[in-house]
């Protein structure tokens, strides 16, 4: 059994190598397409660099737009998986519709997939990597542990609330960046890891919750939370706090209260080493992709040319790949009015925020090269 993965491990690092080192434990080819190949090359140059022909075609979400011409009419299963769901999902189920299998990070939007048509959608959260956590206990030197970004405008609440959290408790250097191995043992070094999530996602059940439960450190995360449709419990595995003032006092409790945060801290290890690792997650997946077989299960499948070209084009330029976006407007153009209109209103926004970024990045490198 072999997996082609049309794009390589270090383009979403933080989650195609635990898919890839689960696939090869299990003993499953896991194949990554050379860089080398154009993002939007035939589907047979991406096959032909394959040492044989896959069972599946792979593809993630990640920092390189990849959508070979063709993909649309594969005769392999094609599979994607959709990270940030949440995030204009009107956009991903257009752009997902170019693949038989779409396995939906977050809770509930497999179900908006299945609405609006799509019946290839499915749940498959994210997880931790087993091989960081399933170790020997370590001694527990942080108060609180964190890992992740701080800046930004959708990370507002952090950028309030961590450097008090710092001020109040004994803290690793939340401010610098770690390695996937780095933020496991700092996590595994802490008594409680606080999450806050998204300004705009508060409940988002991210990878950062599933390291932390898995390494036996207490889990303090807003509520409500994706983590209770995927069978995690309030007060069991986790705890939960309503509004960020709640957690300082939250902490100074569980600090305070050994007994109580080793029994929920070790509920939520037992069950994520148990349900929820990379393992695991191939496990279900293989079983899944298996159960529906050779199933053409696109949507794209039963479209017109066009529709599907205008769906690829505008994947294309949301992501800024505007010459792969023009590539599928010349095979739109008159071939369907509709079509042919929203791909040039799509290609013409991508090119204006092309430029514009391009401005401003012009502008910070003289700025920059005067500091």
């Amino acid at each position: 059994m072999l997996i082609l993965s049309l794009c390589r491990e270090e383009n979403h690092w933080k989650l195609i190598p635990g898919y890839a080192s689960a696939f090869r434990r299990r003993g499953i080819e896991f194949f990554c397409a050379d860089d080398s190949i154009s993002p939007n090359a035939s589907l047979d140059e991406f096959l032909n660099s394959c040492p044989r022909r896959p069972t599946w075609i792979f593809h993630f979400e990640c920092n390189r737009a990849i959508l070979p011409e063709g993909l649309v009419r594969s005769e392999i299963p094609t599979v994607y998986f959709d990270v940030d769901t949440y995030a204009y999902t009107h956009r991903r189920i257009r752009w997902d519709s170019l693949f038989d299998h779409v396995a939906v990070f977050h809770p509930g939007y497999e179900d908006r997939f299945h609405q609006a048509g799509h019946r290839g959608a499915f749940l498959l959260p994210h997880a931790a990597c087993l091989e960081f956590f399933d170790m020997p206990d370590v001694i527990r030197e942080f108060d609180v542990g964190w890992v992740g970004q701080s800046s930004g405008p959708l990370y507002q609440k952090r950028a309030e609330w961590l450097p008090k959290l710092a001020s109040l408790f004994r803290t690793n250097d939340w401010s610098r960046p770690y390695t996937l191995a780095e933020a496991a043992d700092v996590y595994r070094r802490s008594r409680l890891v606080v999450n806050i999530a998204r300004d705009d996602f508060r409940q988002d059940a991210n990878l950062r919750v599933f390291e932390v439960l898995a390494s036996g450190a207490l889990l303090i995360t807003a509520v409500p939370s994706e983590l209770s449709p995927i069978g995690f419990e309030e007060g069991i595995h986790f705890v939960g706090y309503r509004q960020e003032s709640e957690i300082p006092s939250l902490v100074r409790k569980y600090l305070n209260d050994e007994e109580s945060r080793f029994r929920i801290a070790q509920a939520g290890r037992v069950k994520a080493l148990h349900e929820h690792t990379y393992d695991a997650r191939v496990e279900r997946l293989v079983a899944h992709l298996q159960q529906q077989g050779t199933k053409k299960l696109a949507p794209a499948r039963d479209w017109s040319e066009a529709r599907a070209r205008l769906m690829a084009l505008d994947f294309f330029a949301s992501h800024g790949a505007i010459h792969c976006a023009a590539s599928q407007f010349r095979h739109i153009a008159c071939r369907g009015f509709r079509e042919t209109v929203e791909g040039a209103a799509l290609l013409t926004r991508a090119w204006l925020r092309g430029t514009k970024f391009a401005s401003v990045g012009t502008r910070r490198g003289r700025n920059t090269d005067t500091i």
